[in-house]
Parts: C-alpha cells; structure tokens; sequence
C-alpha cells in the first residue's frame, strides 16, 4: 500500500448535470457570490460562499470549519435537491454537532487513549470521545474560522488555509492547511487540501460530509458497493484491534450491491459495537491515481454518487448517533440513519499502529491527496 506523503489532496465532486432543471439553471449567474453568515462567540466574523456553475449546480461552503453547507444535485427528471446535511446558518454548526460538512482535522478519525509516540515522545490528546480523541479533539479544524480568499470566477474557486499552531490540541508542529474549492463547468466540486509542517506531526484531513440521495428520510434503501475485500474491525470503544479482516461472510461484504438497511441490525459483534456501520474498509489499490472506492444509488430519485480516491481506506458511517435532538435544514429532525458519509482517510489510530499505511508528515514534505465523488443518475 502506498505511503502517505508527498500524495495531493483534492475531492472532487462531480454532479451530473445532463437533465437539470432549466429554471434553476437560469436562476443563478455563474461565478461566486459572498454573503455573511454570521459572528462567532468570539467575534469572529464568519461568511458564507455560494459557488455557481454555468449550467446552475451549486456549492454552498462556509470559512467556519471549511464546511460545505450545501450542495445541490439533479435526480432523474432533473429536479434539484440539496443532498448533505446541514444547518441554515452558523449558529447550528456552533453548537455540539456531528461534524456536517466539515474537514475535520488535524486527525480526523479516532486516536486510542488520545496518545500516540513519534520520534520517542509521547504526545497526549484531549480527550472527546470517551476514553479516545475524535477528529483532532476539543477545537479541531472544523470548529475553526479560515482565512479566504476568492481566486476566480472561471471556475468559481475559493482559498481556505489555516495553520495549526504546535501544541494545539496536543499535537506537534506548526501546521500550514490549504483547502481549495473549485466548481467547473464540467460539474465537479474539486476540494483539494495541502498542508506541511515545520515539525514531524500525524495528519489525517477528509470531508465529513452527511450523504441522503433523496434530501429527506433515511438512507436505508440507499444500495452501495465498497471495492474492498478487508476491513479492520474494532474494540468496544471503535478503536481498530490492528487486524485486517476479510468482509467475505459477514455484514461487511459490500463488493456487490447491497443496501444499507439490509444487514445492519445483523447479531454481529462489530454492528453492536459501531451501533451500526462505523468501520474503515481496506480498498482494492492497484495504482496511484484515484480508483474507484464506493458505489451509492438511490433507488426513489435515481441519483448515483461514485467516490474514487487516492486514500489507502474509506469510513462508512451509517449517521448511527444521530437520535433526532439535532435539528438541521428547515427545521427537519435529523434522526438516526438520515444520513451517511464516505469519508475517504488513512485509517483510524495509524500512529498507534506501524503496520497500517503512515500518517506521519515531516518537515519537507508535502500533504496531498485526491478523491473524488461523482454524481449522475440511473434510470
């Protein structure tokens, strides 16, 4: 399996647009449009970017935490539909919430214990997910205000960067972030990420996206393909045990279609463990380029997401802990299973085990990856 450094981060969106609604289209000018979106409990002043494509696709994305708000996609009459969960405005992601939309960083994922050693010292973490630390502790990168900065309107791109300060949160090094968003007329929302440090660090960046294909109700219907053979089980409290166990005869087997709701109450010790599917899947890597991770259609709307990646693993994360107090768009109860995410990362606790693919970033390197989720729609 590949290393970790010296590989581009982009994702990339890629909305299919070939029966869009007209109306919507002719609605919107493309380019990029700057609007407040609110102040945060200290005062800072936090915006709102609405990113438009010729043919009217749409990309809704906050400085607060780099977070896509919103993202709309045709189904299969062309009837637009905003496919991630979110909040109207800010002060909903101000609030104790699932991590919608946001990059999360500067580990996203779970660190056992919230410790891990690197070079012979041990670095200790806050703690904010039980006994571990959950994508980058208290105040990770999604609770954080970006600086931005417009780059253009052909595509419509925005800068986001930020830097982690040593110590922050625990971890090592001055940390310099750069996420940039960019919708093309050939209908993609490429996010791509790099980052270096002046420091050895650990660095796992991703997209928290929350995916519902149909806007509303429950995913289970949703049917999805995962190109991976193994998966690495975890503990009690989601730690993976370090072993890569193979998804063939169990719940986890997604390497032909399946939908969600089809095994996910199985009597599986690592169903009751996730609460459902909250579990990295070993992909099929043959290169270095992006390959093809995971397939979703969904069946009332047509809409198909296809996620390629350059990233060792995928989280499939079933929104299991979602229990309908957290009120999203218009005022909708988010309940369990309203939504799902494939969040395309290195696995969880890597710096806890050397025989997963590195995390470790050193001072002259570079942080960069790519992946890809591409839209259309089925008959």
């Amino acid at each position: 399996m590949k290393s970790f450094v010296g590989l581009g981060c982009i994702i990339i969106f890629v909305l299919g647009m070939a029966n869009a609604n007209p109306l919507d289209a002719q609605s919107a000018k493309p380019g990029i449009k700057k609007n407040g979106f609110g102040t945060t409990k200290d005062g800072q002043s936090v915006n709102l970017y609405t990113l438009t494509n010729r043919h009217g696709v749409q990309a809704r994305i906050t400085n607060y935490g780099a977070t896509v708000v919103s993202l709309l996609v045709p189904d299969r009459h062309g009837k637009l539909a905003d496919v991630v969960l979110g909040f109207d405005a800010l002060d909903g992601y101000l609030a104790k919430e699932p991590y919608f939309g946001a990059v999360v960083g500067r580990y996203a994922n779970r660190i056992a214990k919230g410790q891990f050693t690197l070079d012979g010292t041990v670095y200790k973490l806050v703690l904010n997910n039980g006994p571990n630390s959950l994508h980058g502790g208290t105040k990770g990168f999604d609770k954080q205000v970006w600086n931005a900065r417009e780059l253009g309107e052909n595509p419509p791109a925005l800068e986001l960067t930020y830097l982690s300060k040593d110590g922050e949160e625990g971890y090592p090094g001055n940390l310099k972030v750069k996420v940039v968003y960019a919708l093309t007329d050939s209908n993609e929302l490429k996010i791509e990420y790099t980052a270096t440090t002046d420091k050895d660090t650990v660095l796992n960046l991703t997209n928290h996206s929350y995916f519902n294909l149909a806007g509303e109700g429950d995913v289970l219907k949703h049917v999805v393909t995962i190109n991976a053979d193994q998966f690495t089980p975890i503990d009690s409290t989601l730690i993976p045990t370090g072993e890569l166990r193979k998804v063939e005869g169990t719940p986890f087997d997604f390497r032909k279609p399946t939908a969600i709701g089809a095994r996910i109450n199985a009597d599986d010790e690592q169903l009751k463990f996730g609460n459902g599917y909250d579990h990295d899947f070993v992909l099929n890597r043959k290169g270095k380029g992006p390959e093809l991770a995971a397939r979703v259609v969904e069946p009332g709307s047509g809409r198909v997401l296809e996620v390629f990646t350059t990233q060792p693993g995928v989280q499939f994360y079933t929104g299991n802990f979602l229990d309908g107090t957290v009120q999203g768009k218009g005022g909708k109860a988010y309940g369990q299973r309203s939504g799902f995410c494939l969040e395309t990362q290195h696995f969880p606790d890597s710096p806890n085990h050397p025989e997963f693919p590195t995390t470790k970033l050193k001072p002259g390197e570079t942080f960069h990856e790519t992946t890809i989720f591409k839209f259309s729609t089925a008959p």
